[in-house]
């Protein structure tokens, strides 16, 4: 296409507005009756070759939207992205902020094109992104539309990533009610490789997030009357939120130069320059492999900052309830090692712990972290743990990574023998009402505790009588109960206690591990044999691998009993096909001849009974007498 020129231009015969105006309109009006697809490639072609044949712009982009037949929403995209891509460098920024800076330029006729040709431009971006977010849209046309999109945020901004197009993108994305899936997995999989995508993507949805965040303070002050409905969007929203962020990729520290490739200026490379000596050339090199390790880190330092901030920002909004546990469960392993101070959740955490339930189960990852590997201190932390003993996480989902933090938490020698004492007592409470997989879990931290603090040895064997009444008066004040009302025997554990210093367990003893020796579970009472051994010997035992025994259920259970060898099976063998269920070697003295369902005794036993009958009558008779 050869451009003309504003001289050229202002030679030309222009056409009224009004006769413009009007010719589109009946352009528009025919459009979806008469113009077949030839006739849109013919129209493209013509906005290609000519500016005379500018009015064409209007038509094609009457068709790029989601209500247009694919094929001709296609057509008219190919070729007003080949009409503005070569147009975009001269083009205003922004068609709302291009106003002349000298009255001189009110009636420059070029200017006048540029800026109408700029609106034009902001009202073509608009029409994909509707198409790209809508439902109706075929998915091989989303395709077409996002490489559309980003090709415009590469070469937009004069060769720098056009981060105001790919925000107006996200934006429309993370505020869609349909499913946006299948464009964020294209977004991933295309464009989440390049390092400037990933930077702009934490930027854009840090701005969402904080005006999500204002929009609900608003929201909860004014007291909408349409509250359900605004709530349900939300929860869409941050869905759509929590999807894009994590799903984008991290930055592993490395200096590979593939680690480190942008979308925008991508091809753009300085050349080596040519002449030089050897040695020059070297220097060079050596040079220039600085400057970019140099600018690897520094780059490196911006991306986990950007990344901070948006997951900060993320964090503050009100997560719906999946979304919130899909977010405790990977925060330890995906946010927490990315983040430039770490410190920063422990609000979100310590909240999230205080909840109870499975949301604590599932925070006590993140929190257990930051108190290990980077100072955080919690003083309740243990009792919260003491708290989340129940029945009910047995059965929970994530059972298995808890009681492997459970036991981890446990392992300290600088535990206090009383919180030792209280946790193993509160487990082996546990045991007579939990599964059999929880007991052999409960098992296994009860060994680990009892190896690890030999103070606590003391409660495998504790025998009434022990205490005068001098310790029971010192050991009852801080209780409030009664000397006289203590019966031998009585367990001194209070199981409804919370506090774990006021659970006196270590006046207790562990006889619930003692009744697991009758369990009704094989496995439960061969393992509960362990704990015979004098575990104070730390030479002679070992800890058990809590891992091996956290996710166990009825499946487990029957499955390894399935596979276990069992040397000796009590089995009945008949060598001879029996006659009769008892044989007369089994009752001495006795016959049992039955023919038809009556016995068979050659009448001897109905002769002794008319015997006895006989003398008993006689004998009567002479008493009578």
């Amino acid at each position: 296409m050869v451009p003309l020129s504003p001289s050229r231009l202002s030679t030309v015969k222009q056409p009224t507005m009004a006769s413009v105006v009007s010719t589109i309109k009946q352009k528009k009006k025919k459009a979806k009756h008469s113009v077949s697809l030839s006739d849109l490639k013919t129209l493209g072609h013509q906005l290609l070759s000519s500016r005379a044949h500018i009015n064409n712009l209007p038509l094609l982009l009457s068709y790029v939207s989601p209500t247009s037949p694919p094929p001709y929403a296609l057509e008219s995209l190919l070729s007003l992205q080949s009409f503005f891509t070569p147009l975009l460098p001269s083009l205003p920024q922004s068609s709302s902020s291009s106003k002349p800076s000298a009255p001189d330029l009110q009636d420059d006729p070029d200017f006048i094109y540029r800026t109408w040709l700029r609106s034009k431009f902001d009202h073509f971006v608009r029409s994909l992104i509707d198409l790209a977010v809508s439902p109706d849209s075929d998915e091989t046309l989303k395709e077409v539309v996002l490489d559309t999109i980003m090709e415009f945020v590469k070469v937009g901004n004069c060769g720098r990533f056009h981060s105001a197009i790919y925000h107006r993108l996200l934006h429309a994305t993370v505020h869609s009610s349909n499913s946006i899936y299948f464009l964020i997995d294209l977004l991933v999989s295309n464009y989440f490789k390049y390092i400037d995508v990933r930077y702009f993507t934490y930027i854009s949805l840090e701005k969402i997030s904080r005006t999500l965040e204002a929009k609900e303070i608003s929201d909860v002050n004014e007291d909408s009357i349409d509250e359900s409905h605004s709530r349900s969007s939300m929860e869409v929203f941050l869905q759509n939120i929590h999807y894009i962020i994590s799903r984008i990729p991290h930055m592993e520290g490395s200096d590979e130069k593939s680690d480190y490739e942008m979308w925008s200026r991508s091809g753009n490379d300085s050349k080596e320059p040519s002449g030089n000596s050897k040695a020059e050339d070297k220097k060079l090199q050596t040079k220039k492999s600085n400057n970019d390790v140099l600018s690897a880190a520094k780059i490196a330092k911006r991306m986990k900052l950007k990344f901070t901030k948006a997951w900060i920002s993320f964090l503050r909004l009100p997560l719906p309830l999946d979304v919130y546990k899909d977010v405790l469960v990977s925060l330890h392993q995906v946010v927490i090692p990315y983040l430039s101070n770490p410190i920063m959740l422990c609000d979100f955490l310590t909240r999230s712990y205080d909840i109870g339930g499975v949301v604590s189960v599932m925070a006590l990852s993140g929190l257990f972290i930051l108190m290990t590997q980077y100072g955080l201190e919690y003083p309740n932390f243990y009792e919260k743990l003491y708290a989340l003993l129940v029945p009910s996480i047995f059965m929970a989902k994530h059972r298995g990574k808890f009681f492997q933090l459970l036991d981890s938490c446990l392992k300290s020698p600088l535990l206090p023998a009383y919180l030792a004492a209280a946790f193993a007592k509160k487990l082996s409470r546990l045991s007579l009402s939990v599964p059999p997989s929880g007991a052999l879990v409960i098992i296994a931290l009860v060994h680990n505790l009892l190896r690890r603090h030999p103070s606590i040895n003391c409660l495998v064997h504790w025998e009434d009588g022990g205490e005068t009444a001098k310790d029971l008066a010192e050991g009852d004040s801080g209780t409030g109960s009664d000397i006289s009302s203590r019966k031998p025997g009585m367990d001194c554990f209070n199981d409804e206690e919370i506090n774990p210093i006021k659970s006196n367990a270590m006046r207790s003893s562990l006889w619930e591990i003692d009744t697991l020796r009758h369990h009704y579970c094989p496995p439960v009472s061969r393992f509960v044999l362990s704990l015979e051994n004098d575990l104070t010997v730390r030479a002679k035992t070992t800890e058990m691998t809590v891992k091996d025994f956290s996710s166990g259920s009825y499946a487990t259970i029957f499955g390894d009993e399935m596979r276990r060898r069992v040397k000796q099976v009590p089995l009945a063998i008949h060598k001879v096909t029996p006659t009769s269920l008892f044989t007369e070697s089994d009752f001495s003295g006795w016959t049992f001849n039955r023919e038809d369902g009556k016995e068979k005794n050659d009448g001897s036993y109905e002769n002794e009974i008319t015997n006895q009958h006989g003398r008993s009558s006689a004998k009567r008779q002479v008493e009578s007498s």
